[in-house]
């Protein structure tokens, strides 16, 4: 695989984004799902450099002012080292890890990360950068990210898992991310798939059952005790059958999903994807087909993220490209 900076330029040079598009800077930041991250892309040259915060204590439940500052300095530093000032920002993309209001350019919901609904983040980095500033969710941008310059590059219709402390997911439909009625498309996390895995009958959403936490959950209610992911995904009795349900878990929804939107390419990702590595998502993608009826049956690829931690920044410079052309 091409490095992030080659994948980057070699996307870049094609110019498919209008006037705007091959001149100035775009600033992409990632709010905390991998840590606080800033990229900076020049139009001209085609280059992309980065900067992160990885280890920041408790950073879900700081302060959004705290955050915002921290990341802000973050990106302003990674100009300085560049020589890019403010006025060359021609523009910024923000991801946030939840659901945002795109009309008013706040969080919608923050599950994880408490004090941060209805937070003006649109408005904060406007004032910051003195830049056309657009946000979306962390799946999103992936997605984009992904189908812009990663393993969907090229891809005109793509959707995207996120698995991780949350599942959330990201749907690109003619070749632009789709958002819905009220910018809430995407959230398959949220989704019933399950009545009482544990056997209390409840309804359960994937999330509950796929992500982290889920998980772990699971793995201790079959007398499993683990902390880590790496426990889930070892030789243990129980943790090979709480990850053979999961691997049908997901086959059944890509399978709903490629019967509902028909992508031309499944992308999987976050950190339980990470951790369960190639054999994973091998598995997935071999279990799809069970659940497709044979007539609609096709070859769709079903793939893990290749963007790694800088994918959600490089989705929101990706976000920020798309503006430029509409």
């Amino acid at each position: 695989m091409k490095d992030l900076p080659a994948l980057i330029r070699e996307r870049l040079t094609q110019n498919l984004w209008g006037v705007l598009g091959n001149q100035g800077y775009i600033l992409g930041i990632d709010l905390g799902s991998y840590g606080l991250r800033a990229a900076l892309v020049d139009l001209q040259h085609h280059t992309y450099q980065n900067a992160a915060l990885e280890s920041i204590d408790h950073i879900d439940h700081e302060d959004p002012e705290t955050t915002v500052r921290r990341v802000i300095d973050l990106a302003r530093d990674l100009m300085a080292q560049e020589g890019v000032t403010v006025e060359r920002l021609v523009r910024v993309g923000v991801g946030f890890s939840g659901p945002v209001d795109l009309r008013h350019g706040t969080v919608r919901l923050a599950p994880r990360r408490p004090g941060w609904e209805n937070y003006p983040l649109q408005e904060r980095f406007e004032q910051a950068f003195d830049a056309v500033t657009l946000i979306d969710n962390d799946a999103n941008l992936i997605a984009l990210g992904e189908a812009t310059f990663g393993v969907g590059k090229g891809c005109q219709h793509l959707f995207y898992f996120h698995l991780s402390s949350g599942v959330g997911g990201g749907a690109v439909l003619n070749g632009r991310l789709y958002h819905g009625a009220h910018s809430m498309a995407g959230e398959i996390g949220h989704a019933v798939v399950a009545h009482g895995w544990d056997g209390d009958g409840r309804p359960e959403t994937l999330e509950e059952l796929v992500s982290i936490g889920g998980l772990i959950r699971r793995a201790a209610a079959a007398g499993l005790a683990a902390d880590r992911l790496e426990d889930i995904f070892s030789d243990h009795p129980i943790a090979r059958k709480v990850v053979q349900h999961t691997v049908d878990l997901m086959a059944t929804r890509i399978a709903q999903v490629i019967a509902l939107l028909d992508p031309e390419m499944v992308v999987l990702g976050g950190i339980v994807v990470r951790i369960g590595g190639d054999r994973f998502v091998e598995a997935i993608a071999s279990r799809v087909s069970d659940f497709i009826a044979p007539q609609f049956a096709r070859p769709v690829p079903v793939i893990a993220s290749i963007l790694g931690p800088d994918s959600v920044a490089i989705g929101a410079v990706a976000m920020a490209l798309d503006s430029l052309s509409d």
